[in-house]
C-alpha cells in the first residue's frame, strides 16, 4: 500500500522530458544571405580558416553572413564608389555603431577615398625613384590606397577574416576594395569610457590618487606615463573563444626573470574557456593552487603599486575591461602591506606595519581564543576578570559557542547586506543594525556583554588587514579555530596554527615560496623585507626573483651628503 502510494506520488510531481514542442528550431550553422541566396554553414563562417577574396561581393556576403547584419542594428556597412588614378573601384566598409568616432570615418576614410583630389586623379603613373634609376615599379592599387588615399595616422593591411572580425569588435573600421585580396584595418575607436578617478577600496592619505580604469589601452598609457623606459614591454594575448577578451602581459624586459614571463605567458596562452569577463576569473585559472583559500596573486587598482612590482622584477596583466591589474607573483608580505608604506617615514610604516601584523592575528585568533580560555583555561585569567564573566553570563541560557556563532553570523550578515543596499543609507544600515541588535541581545539575555566586546573587537581589526582576499580567507578560517578552541582548547588551536603553517610552507606562487621572506633567509637591504628600511638602504632587489638586475640602487644614494670624493 505504502509502495504503491509513493509510486503515484513520485508519478504525479516527477518531471517528464516532453516528447512533442510547439515550436522549431533552424540547422545548426545555417545562415543565408537574401541578397544573392548564398547558403553558408558553420564551417565556412569560421574566420580561421578564411581569407579575404579579391572578389569584393564574395567578401561583402561573407561578412553579411558572419555578423548577421539583417537583424543587427549597431553593424553598419556603407558601399561606396573609390576613384584612383581615375578608376572607379567597388568598396564597402564596416564598423559597429557606438565603438568607432564617426567624425574620424567620415573626415579620413570616405572624404579622402570618394572625393576627387590631386592625389586620385594622376593622370601619369609616378614610377618609385630608387638609386637604381632602372628600377620602376609599375602602379600597385593596394600601396596607393594605404600610402596616398587613407590619411589616418594607424592603417594596418590585413590578409584573413580572423583578424578582420577581431579589429571589427575591437571599434576599428575595415575597408574592402575591389580586385584586392587585403582589407584596411583603420584604428577610428571613439567608445566612450569611464574616466580616470580615485581609488574605491585602495585608499591612502599620503600618496597617488588616480586608479586604472576598465579600458585596456588607457591603463597601458598610465603605465607608460610613469614609467618613462623603452623597456617596458606589453604583450597583447587574447583569451576566451566567445568573447576574445584582450589581456596584456606588461614586465621589464632587462629586470623580469625570463622564466617568470615564460610561464605567465604561457599560463595565458593555454587557457580554454568560452568567456573572460574580469581578472578575478583570469587570476582563478592561472593560480597554481585553486584548493588553497589564501590568495597567490595580487590584485590592485592603483598604479603606482603596480609600478612598484614592475621594477622589482614582478610581471602584471591587464584584463580589458576590469579595473584591477593582476601582480605575479604574490607572497604573504604582498597582502600585508598597503601602498602607503612607501610614501611614509620607516618609523611610521613599521608601526603602522607592527599594527597590522596584530590585528591580522586577532582577527584569526581571537574569537577562538576565546572560547578557548573560558571552557578549559580559566586560570589564565585574573580570578576578578574570571567573576566578571561568569556574572555577565550567569542569565544567558546557551553555550558560549552558541553565542559566539550566533553574533559572529549575525555580523557577518551585516556587513554582507550593508555592501548590497544603497550607498546613502549602506553606513548609517550598518551602524544603526549593528548597535540595535546588539543592545537588544545583551537586555534579552542572549548574549553576554564581554562577548558583543570580543566580536566588535575582531570585526575592527579584520578592517585592518589592506588585501580583500585575504580578509576573506580569515574571516573564513575564523570560524575553524573557533571549533578547533570549543573541541581542544589551545591544544586545538595550535595544531590548527601547525597544519596552516604547513600549508603556507608547502604553497608557490609562480615557482616562489609563499612564506617569503617570512621563513626563510632573504637577503639584506632588501625591498622584499617585511618591515620597512629606509629608502637610502633599498639597495637589492628581491633576491627570490632571480631577476636580471640585482641592484635596485647604488650603495651611496644621496651624493650631495657624501661626494664622491669624500668616499673611500
Amino acid at each position: 500500500m505504502g509502495n504503491k502510494f509513493l509510486n503515484k506520488f513520485t508519478n504525479f510531481f516527477a518531471y517528464k522530458q516532453p516528447s512533442n514542442y510547439d515550436f522549431t528550431l533552424p540547422s545548426v550553422g545555417s545562415l543565408a544571405d537574401s541578397t544573392n541566396d548564398n547558403t553558408y554553414t558553420e564551417d565556412v563562417l569560421d574566420p580561421v580558416s578564411k581569407k579575404i577574396n579579391s572578389s569584393i561581393d564574395e567578401n561583402l556576403n561573407y561578412i553579411k553572413a558572419r555578423y548577421n547584419s539583417l537583424i543587427n542594428s549597431d553593424i553598419d556597412i556603407r558601399e561606396f564608389y573609390i576613384i584612383a588614378m581615375d578608376k572607379r573601384f567597388k568598396a564597402f566598409l564596416i564598423y559597429i555603431d557606438g565603438m568607432t568616432n564617426a567624425d574620424s570615418i567620415n573626415h579620413f576614410i570616405l572624404k579622402p577615398l570618394m572625393l576627387r583630389n590631386k592625389t586620385n586623379t594622376c593622370q601619369k603613373k609616378t614610377p618609385k625613384i630608387t638609386q637604381d634609376s632602372s628600377d620602376k615599379k609599375e602602379f600597385s592599387l593596394e600601396d596607393h590606397i594605404s600610402n596616398c588615399l587613407l590619411p589616418q595616422n594607424k592603417v594596418t593591411l590585413v590578409e584573413d577574416f580572423s583578424q578582420v572580425i577581431s579589429d571589427i569588435n575591437m571599434g576599428n573600421c575595415i575597408v574592402f576594395v575591389d580586385t584586392i585580396s587585403v582589407a584596411y584595418s583603420v584604428d577610428v575607436k571613439g567608445f566612450k569610457q569611464r574616466s580616470i578617478s580615485t581609488p574605491q577600496n585602495e585608499i591612502i592619505v599620503r600618496g597617488s590618487q588616480e586608479a586604472f580604469v576598465e579600458t585596456l589601452r588607457t591603463n597601458t598609457s598610465i603605465l607608460r606615463r610613469l614609467i618613462n623606459n623603452e623597456n617596458l614591454i606589453i604583450e597583447n594575448s587574447t583569451v576566451g573563444k566567445v568573447s576574445n577578451t584582450k589581456v596584456a602581459i606588461c614586465y621589464m624586459n632587462n629586470i623580469a626573470n625570463a622564466d617568470l614571463v615564460a610561464e605567465v605567458q604561457y599560463r595565458i596562452n593555454n587557457i580554454e574557456v568560452d568567456a573572460l569577463l574580469s581578472s578575478g576569473q583570469l587570476e582563478q585559472l592561472i593560480q597554481d593552487n585553486s584548493s588553497n583559500m589564501f590568495p597567490q596573486i595580487v590584485a590592485s587598482e592603483r598604479p603606482d603599486k603596480a609600478v612598484a612590482s614592475l621594477l622589482d622584477g614582478k610581471v602584471i596583466v591587464i584584463v580589458n575591461g576590469s579595473p584591477y591589474v593582476l601582480i605575479m607573483p604574490g607572497i604573504l608580505n604582498d597582502f600585508l602591506a598597503s601602498p602607503e608604506d612607501v610614501n611614509l617615514k620607516f618609523q611610521f610604516s613599521n608601526l603602522a606595519k607592527i599594527i597590522r601584523l596584530f590585528a591580522s592575528a586577532l582577527a584569526l585568533l581571537l574569537p577562538g581564543l576565546y572560547v578557548a580560555i573560558t571552557n578549559y583555561h580559566q586560570e589564565l585569567l585574573p580570578t576578578e576578570l574570571i567573576f566578571a564573566i561568569a556574572a555577565s553570563r550567569e542569565s544567558v541560557p546557551f553555550p558560549i559557542i552558541f553565542e559566539l556563532l550566533l553574533m559572529e553570523l549575525s555580523f557577518e550578515l551585516l556587513r554582507e547586506a550593508g555592501l548590497r543596499v544603497p550607498s546613502p543609507i549602506g553606513p548609517t544600515m550598518g551602524i544603526v543594525g549593528a548597535l540595535i541588535l546588539g543592545d537588544a541581545a545583551v537586555k534579552a539575555n542572549i548574549v553576554s556583554p564581554i562577548l558583543i566586546i570580543i566580536v566588535a573587537l575582531t570585526a575592527l581589526c579584520s578592517f585592518a588587514i589592506p588585501d580583500l582576499s585575504l580578509n576573506f580567507t580569515f574571516r573564513i578560517l575564523r570560524f575553524v579555530y573557533i571549533f578547533l578552541g570549543y573541541i581542544g582548547g589551545f591544544l586545538g588551536i595550535g595544531l590548527g596554527l601547525f597544519i596552516l603553517l604547513l600549508s603556507l610552507s608547502n604553497l608557490t606562487s609562480f615557482g616562489v615560496p609563499y612564506v617569503m621572506p617570512f621563513l626563510t633567509n632573504v637577503n639584506s637591504r632588501s625591498t622584499s623585507a617585511y618591515f620597512n628600511l629606509p629608502i637610502w638602504a633599498k639597495e637589492k632587489k628581491p633576491k627570490f626573483l632571480s631577476t636580471k638586475k640585482t641592484e635596485s640602487q647604488p650603495h651611496i644614494s644621496m651624493r650631495w651628503r657624501y661626494p664622491r670624493n669624500h668616499i673611500d
